[in-house]
């Protein structure tokens, strides 16, 4: 069991692991921002549309994650 508990060290110690460890965590990152822009662009299309069918302010608020403020300057 040392062993094993010594050779991960060793492992984890390394840059290659620690910039391998890095390079992961920023791809996570990056997909899940592209993620939120993408729906936050789908709201925004649809509140939209919504305002384009005379659509009370409140409720467009509830049919997307956009805000009050964010649906005014629309």
């Amino acid at each position: 069991m040392s062993q094993a508990i010594n050779a991960y060290y060793t492992i984890t110690a390394s840059s290659e692991f620690r910039e391998k460890e890095r390079l992961r965590a920023k791809a996570r990152h990056d997909e899940a921002q592209a993620l939120y822009n993408a729906r936050k662009g789908r709201d925004i299309e649809i509140a939209r549309n919504l305002l384009k069918m005379n659509m009370p302010h409140d409720q467009i608020v509830k049919a997307t994650d956009l805000t009050l403020e964010e649906i005014s300057k629309l």
